[in-house]
Protein backbone atom coordinates (compact mmCIF):
# COMPACT_ATOMS: atom_id res chain seq x y z
CA UNK A 1 0.00 0.00 0.00
CA UNK A 2 1.23 3.51 -0.84
CA UNK A 3 0.24 7.00 0.25
CA UNK A 4 -1.41 9.33 -2.26
CA UNK A 5 -2.06 12.49 -0.25
CA UNK A 6 -1.34 13.97 3.16
CA UNK A 7 -3.34 16.81 4.67
CA UNK A 8 -2.72 18.54 7.99
CA UNK A 9 -5.21 21.10 9.28
CA UNK A 10 -4.68 23.93 11.75
CA UNK A 11 -1.00 23.13 12.18
CA UNK A 12 0.21 25.52 14.89
CA UNK A 13 -3.34 26.80 14.82
CA UNK A 14 -3.02 28.53 11.42
CA UNK A 15 -1.59 26.36 8.61
CA UNK A 16 -3.55 24.01 6.35
CA UNK A 17 -1.16 22.00 4.15
CA UNK A 18 -2.08 19.52 1.41
CA UNK A 19 0.74 17.42 -0.05
CA UNK A 20 0.11 15.13 -3.02
CA UNK A 21 2.93 12.60 -3.33
CA UNK A 22 4.62 12.14 -6.69
CA UNK A 23 3.90 8.47 -7.34
CA UNK A 24 5.70 8.22 -10.69
CA UNK A 25 9.09 9.64 -9.72
CA UNK A 26 8.60 8.53 -6.09
CA UNK A 27 10.17 11.74 -4.77
CA UNK A 28 8.16 14.63 -3.30
CA UNK A 29 9.91 17.77 -2.05
CA UNK A 30 8.22 20.19 0.32
CA UNK A 31 9.64 23.69 0.77
CA UNK A 32 8.58 26.89 2.48
CA UNK A 33 9.95 29.70 4.67
CA UNK A 34 11.01 28.79 8.20
CA UNK A 35 8.18 28.18 10.63
CA UNK A 36 5.60 26.88 8.14
CA UNK A 37 5.73 23.34 9.57
CA UNK A 38 7.86 21.22 7.24
CA UNK A 39 9.60 19.36 10.05
CA UNK A 40 6.40 19.23 12.11
CA UNK A 41 4.57 17.54 9.23
CA UNK A 42 7.29 14.89 8.92
CA UNK A 43 7.28 14.32 12.68
CA UNK A 44 3.50 13.87 12.76
CA UNK A 45 3.63 11.26 9.99
CA UNK A 46 6.47 9.48 11.74
CA UNK A 47 4.68 9.79 15.06
CA UNK A 48 1.67 7.84 13.84
CA UNK A 49 3.36 5.09 11.83
CA UNK A 50 6.05 4.42 14.44
CA UNK A 51 3.71 4.71 17.46
CA UNK A 52 5.42 7.83 18.82
CA UNK A 53 2.26 9.31 20.21
CA UNK A 54 4.16 11.92 22.18
CA UNK A 55 4.88 13.66 18.87
CA UNK A 56 1.16 13.71 18.09
CA UNK A 57 0.53 15.15 21.55
CA UNK A 58 3.10 17.91 21.56
CA UNK A 59 2.74 19.27 18.02
CA UNK A 60 -0.33 21.55 17.78
CA UNK A 61 -2.64 20.49 14.94
CA UNK A 62 -6.37 19.77 14.60
CA UNK A 63 -6.48 17.14 11.85
CA UNK A 64 -4.27 14.79 9.88
CA UNK A 65 -5.66 12.90 6.89
CA UNK A 66 -3.72 10.34 4.86
CA UNK A 67 -5.23 8.96 1.64
CA UNK A 68 -3.96 5.57 0.40
CA UNK A 69 -3.85 4.11 -3.09
CA UNK A 70 -6.49 1.45 -2.30
CA UNK A 71 -9.15 4.10 -1.67
CA UNK A 72 -8.90 3.98 2.13
CA UNK A 73 -7.95 6.91 4.33
CA UNK A 74 -6.84 7.59 7.88
CA UNK A 75 -8.00 10.63 9.83
CA UNK A 76 -6.51 11.77 13.13
CA UNK A 77 -8.23 14.53 15.06
CA UNK A 78 -7.49 16.38 18.25
CA UNK A 79 -8.16 19.75 19.85
CA UNK A 80 -5.24 22.14 20.03
CA UNK A 81 -6.88 23.85 23.01
CA UNK A 82 -7.20 20.75 25.20
CA UNK A 83 -5.67 21.22 28.69
CA UNK A 84 -2.39 19.38 29.18
CA UNK A 85 -3.83 17.03 31.83
CA UNK A 86 -6.59 15.86 29.42
CA UNK A 87 -4.57 15.46 26.24
CA UNK A 88 -4.32 11.68 26.64
CA UNK A 89 -8.11 11.48 26.09
CA UNK A 90 -8.29 13.84 23.14
CA UNK A 91 -6.64 11.96 20.26
CA UNK A 92 -8.96 10.08 17.89
CA UNK A 93 -8.09 7.74 14.99
CA UNK A 94 -10.61 7.06 12.21
CA UNK A 95 -9.99 4.60 9.39
CA UNK A 96 -12.32 4.30 6.41
CA UNK A 97 -12.13 1.66 3.69
CA UNK A 98 -14.47 1.39 0.68
CA UNK A 99 -17.34 -0.96 1.45
CA UNK A 100 -16.43 -1.33 5.13
CA UNK A 101 -17.63 0.24 8.33
CA UNK A 102 -15.54 3.11 9.72
CA UNK A 103 -13.09 2.04 12.40
CA UNK A 104 -12.50 4.28 15.45
CA UNK A 105 -9.85 4.15 18.13
CA UNK A 106 -8.82 6.52 20.90
CA UNK A 107 -5.54 5.67 22.63
CA UNK A 108 -5.82 6.44 26.32
CA UNK A 109 -2.08 6.47 26.97
CA UNK A 110 0.69 7.80 24.84
CA UNK A 111 3.31 5.09 24.83
CA UNK A 112 6.65 5.98 23.32
CA UNK A 113 10.19 4.71 23.51
CA UNK A 114 10.41 5.18 27.27
CA UNK A 115 13.69 4.97 29.09
CA UNK A 116 13.41 2.75 32.15
CA UNK A 117 14.33 5.58 34.49
CA UNK A 118 11.71 7.99 33.15
CA UNK A 119 9.00 8.83 35.63
CA UNK A 120 10.72 7.37 38.66
CA UNK A 121 10.78 9.38 41.85
CA UNK A 122 13.69 7.86 43.72
CA UNK A 123 12.50 8.99 47.16
CA UNK A 124 8.98 7.59 46.68
CA UNK A 125 9.78 4.55 44.52
CA UNK A 126 12.45 3.13 46.85
CA UNK A 127 10.35 0.91 49.06
CA UNK A 128 11.41 -1.26 52.00
CA UNK A 129 11.24 -4.34 49.73
CA UNK A 130 13.48 -2.64 47.19
CA UNK A 131 16.03 -1.72 49.83
CA UNK A 132 16.05 -5.17 51.35
CA UNK A 133 16.62 -6.78 47.96
CA UNK A 134 19.57 -4.46 47.42
CA UNK A 135 21.41 -5.28 50.64
CA UNK A 136 21.47 -4.07 54.24
CA UNK A 137 20.90 -0.37 53.85
CA UNK A 138 19.62 1.75 56.68
CA UNK A 139 18.99 4.93 54.73
CA UNK A 140 19.03 5.94 51.05
CA UNK A 141 22.04 8.16 51.75
CA UNK A 142 24.14 5.02 52.30
CA UNK A 143 23.32 3.53 48.87
CA UNK A 144 26.37 2.58 46.83
CA UNK A 145 26.53 3.11 43.07
CA UNK A 146 25.95 -0.60 42.40
CA UNK A 147 23.06 -0.76 44.86
CA UNK A 148 21.52 2.37 43.39
CA UNK A 149 21.57 0.73 39.95
CA UNK A 150 19.76 -2.31 41.38
CA UNK A 151 17.20 -0.09 43.07
CA UNK A 152 16.52 1.90 39.92
CA UNK A 153 16.09 -1.27 37.86
CA UNK A 154 13.62 -2.66 40.39
CA UNK A 155 11.70 0.61 40.59
CA UNK A 156 11.72 0.90 36.80
CA UNK A 157 10.17 -2.54 36.43
CA UNK A 158 7.40 -1.59 38.82
CA UNK A 159 6.84 1.66 36.96
CA UNK A 160 6.69 -0.11 33.59
CA UNK A 161 4.37 -2.76 34.99
CA UNK A 162 1.93 -0.08 36.19
CA UNK A 163 2.29 1.68 32.85
CA UNK A 164 1.60 -1.44 30.83
CA UNK A 165 -1.61 -2.12 32.72
CA UNK A 166 -2.95 1.27 31.61
CA UNK A 167 -2.26 0.77 27.91
CA UNK A 168 -5.34 0.17 25.80
CA UNK A 169 -4.86 -2.78 23.46
CA UNK A 170 -4.37 -1.68 19.87
CA UNK A 171 -7.07 -2.88 17.45
CA UNK A 172 -6.17 -5.25 14.64
CA UNK A 173 -6.97 -2.75 11.87
CA UNK A 174 -4.51 -0.24 13.33
CA UNK A 175 -1.70 -2.79 13.60
CA UNK A 176 -2.34 -3.94 10.03
CA UNK A 177 -2.37 -0.36 8.75
CA UNK A 178 0.97 0.40 10.38
CA UNK A 179 2.54 -2.80 9.13
CA UNK A 180 1.38 -2.10 5.56
CA UNK A 181 3.70 0.92 5.25
CA UNK A 182 7.12 1.09 6.88
CA UNK A 183 8.04 4.73 7.60
CA UNK A 184 11.72 5.57 8.06
CA UNK A 185 12.62 9.06 9.31
CA UNK A 186 16.07 10.56 8.63
CA UNK A 187 16.11 13.51 10.99
CA UNK A 188 18.36 16.57 11.03
CA UNK A 189 20.18 15.16 14.06
CA UNK A 190 21.58 12.08 12.35
CA UNK A 191 25.26 12.06 13.27
CA UNK A 192 24.59 10.59 16.73
CA UNK A 193 22.45 7.58 17.56
CA UNK A 194 20.96 7.02 21.03
CA UNK A 195 21.86 3.69 22.57
CA UNK A 196 21.57 2.48 26.14
CA UNK A 197 23.74 -0.56 25.39
CA UNK A 198 26.71 0.18 23.10
CA UNK A 199 27.51 -2.41 20.46
CA UNK A 200 30.65 -4.47 20.80
CA UNK A 201 33.55 -2.91 19.01
CA UNK A 202 32.09 0.60 19.00
CA UNK A 203 34.50 3.06 20.56
CA UNK A 204 32.66 5.82 22.44
CA UNK A 205 33.01 7.82 25.63
CA UNK A 206 29.27 8.44 25.77
CA UNK A 207 27.34 5.16 25.64
CA UNK A 208 23.99 6.95 25.39
CA UNK A 209 24.92 8.79 22.18
CA UNK A 210 27.13 6.90 19.74
CA UNK A 211 28.51 8.33 16.48
CA UNK A 212 26.26 6.95 13.74
CA UNK A 213 29.21 6.27 11.43
CA UNK A 214 30.70 3.90 14.02
CA UNK A 215 27.43 2.04 14.49
CA UNK A 216 26.80 1.72 10.76
CA UNK A 217 30.32 0.52 10.07
CA UNK A 218 29.85 -2.22 12.66
CA UNK A 219 26.40 -3.07 11.28
CA UNK A 220 27.79 -3.46 7.77
CA UNK A 221 30.51 -5.79 9.07
CA UNK A 222 27.82 -7.88 10.79
CA UNK A 223 25.73 -7.99 7.61
CA UNK A 224 28.72 -9.20 5.61
CA UNK A 225 29.56 -11.82 8.23
CA UNK A 226 25.93 -12.97 8.17
CA UNK A 227 26.02 -13.44 4.40
CA UNK A 228 29.35 -15.27 4.63
CA UNK A 229 27.84 -17.62 7.20
CA UNK A 230 24.86 -18.21 4.91
CA UNK A 231 27.25 -18.79 2.00
CA UNK A 232 29.30 -21.25 4.07
CA UNK A 233 26.24 -23.17 5.21
CA UNK A 234 24.93 -23.49 1.66
CA UNK A 235 28.38 -24.57 0.44
CA UNK A 236 28.56 -27.38 2.99
CA UNK A 237 25.06 -28.53 2.10
CA UNK A 238 25.84 -28.61 -1.62
CA UNK A 239 29.18 -30.33 -1.11
CA UNK A 240 27.53 -33.16 0.85
CA UNK A 241 25.11 -33.90 -1.99
CA UNK A 242 27.49 -33.16 -4.87
CA UNK A 243 28.47 -36.80 -5.68
CA UNK A 244 24.85 -37.97 -5.67
CA UNK A 245 23.74 -35.10 -7.89
CA UNK A 246 26.52 -35.79 -10.38
CA UNK A 247 25.52 -39.44 -10.52
CA UNK A 248 21.85 -38.58 -11.07
CA UNK A 249 22.47 -35.61 -13.37
CA UNK A 250 21.50 -35.85 -17.01
CA UNK A 251 23.13 -32.95 -18.84
CA UNK A 252 20.78 -31.54 -21.49
CA UNK A 253 22.08 -32.28 -24.96
CA UNK A 254 21.74 -28.62 -26.00
CA UNK A 255 24.42 -27.46 -23.53
CA UNK A 256 27.56 -26.88 -25.59
CA UNK A 257 31.20 -26.49 -24.65
CA UNK A 258 30.99 -22.81 -25.50
CA UNK A 259 28.02 -22.32 -23.19
CA UNK A 260 29.84 -24.00 -20.31
CA UNK A 261 32.99 -21.96 -20.90
CA UNK A 262 30.92 -18.76 -20.95
CA UNK A 263 29.22 -19.79 -17.70
CA UNK A 264 32.59 -20.43 -16.06
CA UNK A 265 33.86 -17.03 -17.22
CA UNK A 266 30.74 -15.34 -15.81
CA UNK A 267 31.31 -17.07 -12.48
CA UNK A 268 34.89 -15.85 -12.31
CA UNK A 269 33.74 -12.31 -13.14
CA UNK A 270 31.19 -12.46 -10.31
CA UNK A 271 33.82 -13.75 -7.88
CA UNK A 272 36.21 -10.99 -8.95
CA UNK A 273 33.49 -8.40 -8.40
CA UNK A 274 32.73 -9.78 -4.91
CA UNK A 275 36.44 -9.82 -4.00
CA UNK A 276 36.79 -6.24 -5.16
CA UNK A 277 34.06 -4.97 -2.84
CA UNK A 278 35.25 -7.02 0.15
CA UNK A 279 32.66 -9.81 0.24
CA UNK A 280 34.99 -12.67 -0.74
CA UNK A 281 38.63 -13.37 0.09
CA UNK A 282 41.16 -13.76 -2.70
CA UNK A 283 41.52 -17.29 -4.06
CA UNK A 284 44.90 -18.97 -4.44
CA UNK A 285 43.94 -19.88 -8.00
CA UNK A 286 41.20 -17.44 -8.99
CA UNK A 287 41.41 -18.01 -12.77
CA UNK A 288 39.76 -21.36 -13.44
CA UNK A 289 40.23 -22.15 -17.14
CA UNK A 290 39.60 -25.31 -19.15
CA UNK A 291 41.63 -25.37 -22.33
CA UNK A 292 41.11 -28.94 -23.54
CA UNK A 293 38.04 -30.53 -25.10
CA UNK A 294 35.18 -31.12 -22.65
CA UNK A 295 33.96 -34.70 -22.85
CA UNK A 296 30.48 -35.89 -21.83
CA UNK A 297 31.53 -36.92 -18.30
CA UNK A 298 33.31 -33.62 -17.65
CA UNK A 299 30.36 -31.70 -19.09
CA UNK A 300 28.06 -33.51 -16.66
CA UNK A 301 30.27 -32.61 -13.68
CA UNK A 302 30.74 -29.00 -14.79
CA UNK A 303 27.04 -28.40 -15.31
CA UNK A 304 26.36 -29.38 -11.67
CA UNK A 305 29.36 -27.34 -10.48
CA UNK A 306 28.19 -24.24 -12.38
CA UNK A 307 24.67 -24.48 -10.97
CA UNK A 308 26.02 -24.86 -7.42
CA UNK A 309 28.36 -21.90 -7.65
CA UNK A 310 25.65 -19.68 -9.15
CA UNK A 311 23.33 -20.59 -6.25
CA UNK A 312 26.03 -19.84 -3.69
CA UNK A 313 26.98 -16.50 -5.22
CA UNK A 314 23.30 -15.51 -5.37
CA UNK A 315 23.47 -15.18 -1.55
CA UNK A 316 25.50 -11.98 -2.02
CA UNK A 317 23.50 -10.45 -4.88
CA UNK A 318 21.40 -7.86 -3.00
CA UNK A 319 24.11 -6.83 -0.53
CA UNK A 320 26.75 -6.66 -3.28
CA UNK A 321 24.60 -4.39 -5.45
CA UNK A 322 24.02 -2.01 -2.55
CA UNK A 323 27.70 -1.95 -1.56
CA UNK A 324 28.71 -1.21 -5.16
CA UNK A 325 26.37 1.80 -5.39
CA UNK A 326 27.38 2.95 -1.90
CA UNK A 327 31.07 2.72 -2.82
CA UNK A 328 30.59 4.42 -6.19
CA UNK A 329 28.81 7.46 -4.73
CA UNK A 330 31.30 7.83 -1.86
CA UNK A 331 34.21 7.59 -4.30
CA UNK A 332 32.70 10.38 -6.40
CA UNK A 333 32.22 12.63 -3.36
CA UNK A 334 35.26 11.94 -1.15
CA UNK A 335 37.96 13.03 -3.57
CA UNK A 336 40.93 12.89 -1.19
CA UNK A 337 39.96 9.90 0.93
CA UNK A 338 39.62 6.23 0.08
CA UNK A 339 36.94 3.90 1.46
CA UNK A 340 37.38 0.15 1.77
CA UNK A 341 34.86 -2.53 2.77
CA UNK A 342 35.79 -5.50 4.93
CA UNK A 343 34.00 -8.24 6.86
CA UNK A 344 35.89 -7.29 10.03
CA UNK A 345 35.35 -3.52 10.14
CA UNK A 346 32.61 -2.69 7.67
CA UNK A 347 33.70 0.52 5.95
CA UNK A 348 37.11 2.02 6.69
CA UNK A 349 38.94 5.06 5.37
CA UNK A 350 42.46 6.09 4.50
CA UNK A 351 43.89 9.46 3.53
CA UNK A 352 45.30 10.17 0.08
CA UNK A 353 48.75 9.10 1.31
CA UNK A 354 47.42 5.82 2.73
CA UNK A 355 47.18 6.66 6.46
CA UNK A 356 44.21 5.18 8.41
CA UNK A 357 41.39 7.60 9.16
CA UNK A 358 38.60 7.00 11.67
CA UNK A 359 35.07 7.55 10.30
CA UNK A 360 34.52 10.05 13.14
CA UNK A 361 37.45 12.11 11.80
CA UNK A 362 35.59 12.75 8.57
CA UNK A 363 34.15 16.25 8.17
CA UNK A 364 30.57 16.88 9.26
CA UNK A 365 29.56 17.13 5.60
CA UNK A 366 31.19 13.79 4.81
CA UNK A 367 29.55 12.16 7.82
CA UNK A 368 26.12 13.51 6.83
CA UNK A 369 26.60 12.14 3.31
CA UNK A 370 27.78 8.79 4.63
CA UNK A 371 24.94 8.47 7.15
CA UNK A 372 22.19 9.37 4.68
CA UNK A 373 23.52 7.02 2.00
CA UNK A 374 23.91 4.18 4.47
CA UNK A 375 20.40 4.58 5.88
CA UNK A 376 18.82 4.80 2.43
CA UNK A 377 20.67 1.75 1.09
CA UNK A 378 20.92 -0.56 4.08
CA UNK A 379 18.26 0.38 6.65
CA UNK A 380 15.15 1.09 4.56
CA UNK A 381 12.75 -1.74 3.72
CA UNK A 382 11.30 -2.04 0.17
CA UNK A 383 8.03 -0.15 -0.38
CA UNK A 384 8.71 2.13 2.59
CA UNK A 385 8.02 5.83 2.87
CA UNK A 386 11.26 7.61 3.73
CA UNK A 387 11.05 11.03 5.39
CA UNK A 388 14.19 13.16 5.06
CA UNK A 389 14.54 16.45 6.90
CA UNK A 390 16.97 18.96 5.38
CA UNK A 391 19.31 16.66 3.43
CA UNK A 392 21.45 19.70 2.63
CA UNK A 393 22.88 20.03 6.16
CA UNK A 394 26.69 20.56 6.00
CA UNK A 395 26.84 19.56 2.32
CA UNK A 396 28.74 21.64 -0.23
CA UNK A 397 26.57 23.12 -2.97
CA UNK A 398 28.10 20.74 -5.53
CA UNK A 399 27.05 17.76 -3.40
CA UNK A 400 23.56 19.23 -2.95
CA UNK A 401 23.12 19.45 -6.72
CA UNK A 402 23.98 15.74 -7.06
CA UNK A 403 21.73 14.61 -4.21
CA UNK A 404 18.56 13.98 -6.24
CA UNK A 405 20.48 12.02 -8.88
CA UNK A 406 21.98 9.81 -6.17
CA UNK A 407 18.56 9.44 -4.54
CA UNK A 408 16.96 8.39 -7.83
CA UNK A 409 19.63 5.73 -8.35
CA UNK A 410 19.04 4.39 -4.84
CA UNK A 411 15.24 4.37 -5.27
CA UNK A 412 15.60 2.44 -8.52
CA UNK A 413 17.59 -0.19 -6.65
CA UNK A 414 15.81 -0.23 -3.27
CA UNK A 415 12.21 0.58 -4.31
CA UNK A 416 10.73 3.11 -1.87
CA UNK A 417 9.01 6.52 -1.78
CA UNK A 418 10.58 9.71 -0.41
CA UNK A 419 9.07 12.82 1.14
CA UNK A 420 11.78 15.34 1.92
CA UNK A 421 11.81 18.85 3.35
CA UNK A 422 14.41 21.37 2.26
CA UNK A 423 15.39 25.04 2.24
CA UNK A 424 17.93 24.54 -0.52
CA UNK A 425 17.29 25.41 -4.19
CA UNK A 426 20.45 23.42 -4.95
CA UNK A 427 18.82 20.23 -3.63
CA UNK A 428 15.85 20.85 -5.93
CA UNK A 429 18.16 21.87 -8.80
CA UNK A 430 16.04 21.71 -11.98
CA UNK A 431 13.33 19.39 -10.57
CA UNK A 432 10.76 21.92 -9.47
CA UNK A 433 8.14 19.54 -10.88
CA UNK A 434 8.73 17.38 -7.80
CA UNK A 435 8.04 20.19 -5.33
CA UNK A 436 5.08 21.21 -3.19
CA UNK A 437 5.24 24.66 -1.60
CA UNK A 438 3.65 24.91 1.83
CA UNK A 439 1.50 28.01 1.69
CA UNK A 440 0.96 30.73 4.26
CA UNK A 441 -2.58 30.94 5.74
CA UNK A 442 -5.22 32.83 3.82
CA UNK A 443 -5.99 36.09 5.63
Amino acid sequence: MRINKIYVGKLFGVFNHLVSLNREDRITIIHSPNGFGKTALLRIINGFFNSRYSQLRTIPFAELRIDFDDGSHLQITKSIDTPEQEKDKDLMFYFSKPGAEKEIFSPDLFMDSIDLSVGINVSSDITDDTLQSSGDIETPTQISELQLESILISASRKFMSKLARRVKEEPKWLSELRSSIDVHFIETQRLLTPSSVPKAGVDTKHPSMIPSVNIYSQELAEDIQGKLAEYGGLSQSLERTFPARIFNNKTPSDITEEMLRNKLNEIEEKRSRLRKIGLLDKDENPDFQIEQHIDVTTKNILSVYVEDVENKLMVFKELATKIELFTRIIKQRFLYKNMSISKEKGFTFTTADGKPLSPTDLSFGEQHELVMLYQLLFKVQPNSLVLIDEPEISLHVAWQVEFLKDLQAIIKLANFDVLLATHSPSIIDDRWDLTVELQKPVE
